[in-house]
């Protein structure tokens, strides 16, 4: 500062010292009997930093720097244009001036966002032992809540205790907005309890608290408001807003309205964008959005933000059609998009799985020249995920330098979609590893890609970290738990976490019965679908499919026709999962006609039930139906998938239907431009060897990549020793034995080729390879339904 002084008289005497002022500011400059009123004056209009420094310069050779006034005018400007090295000087050299200066001092840093400022400001007049008043107290707590410094703002509460201040309303609407912003609402009524005097700010912080924090305490906004209304105190618009944001939060559509009609009594908000905007908001989460687009038809003026509002509302209720139609009429009007209208036309078109379009919206952000912050690139790295664009997607993961949850969650749910669970595992891994605390989503994807791969170790991993962080336990979290052991095969571990779920919601008994299902224990399955029913929960289509296949389990076709029965009546019938399930069921159990009956009479627009018909024909080996159908199913217009191909061709083989089958075959290809997949390939392998044609289906074979033909090698081992090719025999069981060391079948088919040709040294070597390894064949058995229960042959 002392060179900045030396050079003064240097800057002074060039002839635009002062480039902003004119010649009447000159004449100003040289008066002395106005100098402080003039100076006021050309700091008020004054437009750039080196000005600012040059006029401050003058004001020192002047000798009026020691003015209170100029010298608050001074720091304002300072603050104005973000310099806090200057603003510290100025402030230090009026620290022991009159209170309302230094007041201003820390508003002025507060309203230009200098919230560490004003903290480093606090405490210099503290150290300094100056007084504080209620406004100094006031801005400082804000701070404190605005950079979430709890600690601090803790600290500043004791200094509000030793000065007596904590019954100020304005000192205590501060101290309640700070415990409220860090969830602390006990700690926020506590103050509420202190402060005598309660006026409409102390009460509208309490509400706003509570609409903030979430969860069931939000009801407790509501009884604030009454308390309020006892009192006499009317709430105002500020309130109101906060009330609404309560309703939301809860899905509280009764109260939601009667805020609303008070709101119209009163004349509150009417023309207000903030709080129209908060009603929509109100109105999507409750699942009202006739009410929310009345509201937003009706709005004189719709900003930016009522058009986000939404747009956001839409996609949250699942409908990303009407959301981005509210986009596109929303640039057709020529409303300007910021980058959040930007990113949730991104999302929109990530739900739609819009991939074109998606890129026609991240090529106008660039064309802006918007830079892409961490939402927007969140919303790109899930569009490219759910387009399965993963290389793109993890490219503009890579790109980010600052991840958040939200982000990492997004990459590894995208992963997971697209069948990576092993990358899935090893960015949770990456983002623990960060610092970064994971969130349920993180948790519930983790727990996902553990289960396909049926890593019970990572399971068990990340179930020790939950129970370790106290993460909270709640029921979707254990249902994922029950799904992953149930996964696993660990039906003991399953059951043990399903016990211990408090508040069991559907999924958590479906899970547990297919985890019982999935493990042949039929029985158990049917045991907790009564114990649901007697603790009156309502079932939906999935928790009578698991039932249905409990029953096909245990071969109970009388079962089965009562599940049937109750669809009826629980208006179940017309569920397409639900039909296809029965048709399955009554197929498998013996009862083609009723299967036939029901596929006829039900709606046939959808392939899968085509694809279930189809199949269970294939079961009772009338391939001739099965071709009659597919035939039909051309001539509907129904465009058939890989399933209809697979269960034709498997048809095709089980009946030695070779030229049929190829036909479908090749039909698949030029017909449909369906590219065959390992069933398919093993399919056509089976139906050669079947046929005789090992030739053929060994040079097919050798087409297929090792680890994709493991069930076509087995169908034409088989083959091999029906038709007595032990040498071609020998050679595809050696690459079996080699690709499955762990399958007990294998052993058994190599041994039996060995047997049938003669070569019994052989067949013993195998039949002992297996023993050494501990395998075992499972018996194979027959279930019939003979009155009144099921017999097992």
């Amino acid at each position: 500062m002392i060179l900045f002084l030396l050079k003064i008289p240097s800057i002074l005497q060039k002839t635009n010292a002062i480039p902003s002022f004119n010649s009447r500011c000159l004449f100003l400059y040289h008066s002395t009997s106005h100098k402080v009123e003039n100076f006021a004056s050309l700091l008020e209009n004054c437009k750039d930093f080196v000005s600012l420094r040059k006029l401050h310069a003058c004001i020192f050779t002047n000798g009026i720097c020691q003015s209170t006034f100029i010298s608050s005018k001074l720091l304002t400007c300072y603050q104005k244009f973000g310099s806090s090295l200057e603003s510290r000087w100025v402030f230090d050299g009026i620290i022991k001036s009159n209170i309302f200066l230094r007041n201003s001092v820390l508003v002025g840093c507060f309203r230009s966002g200098q919230y560490g400022e004003v903290l480093r400001l606090y405490l210099k007049l503290k150290q300094k032992k100056i007084g504080f008043d209620c406004s100094a107290i006031t801005f400082t707590l804000k701070s404190c809540a605005e950079l979430g410094s709890f600690g601090f703002g803790k600290g500043v509460h004791l200094d509000v205790l030793k000065f007596g201040l904590s019954k100020d309303g304005f000192v205590g609407s501060s101290l309640i907005c700070l415990y409220s912003k860090n969830g602390d609402m006990v700690g926020a009524s506590k103050v509420f309890d202190e402060i005598t005097e309660r006026d409409v700010v102390v009460y509208t912080s309490m509400i706003t608290g509570y609409a903030l924090v979430g969860g069931h305490i939000t009801y407790k906004a509501f009884e604030f408001a009454r308390l309020m209304q006892k009192e006499g105190i009317d709430p105002n618009r500020v309130t109101m807003v906060s009330l609404l944001q309560a309703a939301a939060e809860l899905e509280a559509l009764e109260e939601g309205r009667s805020i609303h009609g008070y709101a119209i009594r009163r004349g509150i908000g009417c023309s207000d964008e903030v709080f129209e905007t908060s009603l929509m908001d109100m109105y999507i989460k409750c699942k009202v959005p006739t009410m929310a687009a009345c509201i937003f038809g009706r709005m004189k003026m719709k900003t930016i933000g009522s058009w986000n509002a939404m747009i956001t509302g839409y996609l949250n209720m699942g409908q990303p059609l009407e959301a981005l139609g509210h986009f596109c009429k929303m640039v057709h009007e020529n409303v300007f998009p910021d980058l959040i209208s930007l990113a949730n036309g991104i999302l929109c078109c990530a739900d739609l799985k819009y991939l074109q379009e998606g890129k026609a919206i991240q090529g106008r952000i660039i064309r802006i020249g918007y830079e892409l912050d961490l939402i927007a690139t969140t919303a790109l790295v899930d569009m490219y995920s759910k387009c399965n664009d993963l290389t793109r997607a993890r490219k503009l993961f890579d790109v980010v330098e600052k991840r958040d949850v939200i982000l990492y969650n997004v990459m590894m749910a995208g992963y997971l979609q697209n069948g990576f669970a092993t990358e899935t595992v090893d960015l949770f891994i990456e983002m623990v590893g960060s610092g970064l605390k994971p969130n349920l989503g993180s948790i519930l994807n983790v727990l996902s890609a553990l289960s396909e791969m049926k890593n019970v170790r990572g399971g068990r991993s990340v179930h020790g970290y939950i129970l370790k962080h106290e993460f909270r336990m709640n029921t979707e979290v254990a249902n994922q738990i029950v799904y992953m052991y149930a996964r696993c095969s660990y039906i003991y571990d399953a059951r043990q976490v399903f016990n211990g779920i408090r508040y069991k919601d559907l999924i958590s008994w479906t899970s547990m019965m297919m985890g019982y299902i999935y493990h042949a224990n039929p029985e158990e399955a049917i045991l907790l679908f009564r114990m649901m029913k007697r603790e009156k929960l309502d079932h939906d289509s999935v928790t009578l499919i698991s039932l249905l296949q409990a029953f096909l389990k245990l071969g109970h076709l009388s079962l089965a026709k009562e599940v049937h029965c109750h669809s009826y009546r629980t208006r179940l019938d017309h569920e397409t999962l639900v039909i296809n399930s029965l048709i399955t069921t009554y197929a498998k159990l013996g009862n083609l006609n009723m299967a036939r009956n029901l596929f006829e009479h039900t709606n046939r627009g959808c392939v899968t039930s085509w694809n279930t018909m189809i199949a269970a024909y294939g079961m009772h080996g009338n391939c001739k139906e099965v071709l009659r159908l597919f035939d039909r199913m051309r001539s509907e217009m129904i465009k058939p998938d890989d399933m209809t191909f697979t269960s034709i061709l498997t048809a095709c083989s089980h009946s030695g239907m070779v030229e049929e089958g190829l036909r479908v075959f090749n039909c698949m290809r030029e017909d449909y431009c369906i590219i065959p997949c390992e069933a398919h390939y093993g399919c056509i392998i089976d139906l050669l060897s079947r046929a005789g044609r090992l030739e053929e289906a060994y040079e097919l074979l050798k087409l297929l990549p090792a680890r994709q033909s493991a069930s076509a090698m087995a169908a034409m081992l088989a083959a091999c020793r029906i038709h007595g090719n032990t040498e071609l025999g020998e050679v595809i069981g050696h690459w079996l034995l080699d690709l499955e060391p762990e399958r007990p079948s294998v052993y058994n088919l190599v041994s039996n080729l060995y047997a049938e040709s003669g070569k019994w040294d052989e067949a013993a070597r195998t039949r002992n390879m297996a023993k050494m390894r501990g395998l075992k064949k499972a018996a194979g058995y027959s279930q019939i339904e003979l009155n009144p229960r099921a017999s097992t042959m």
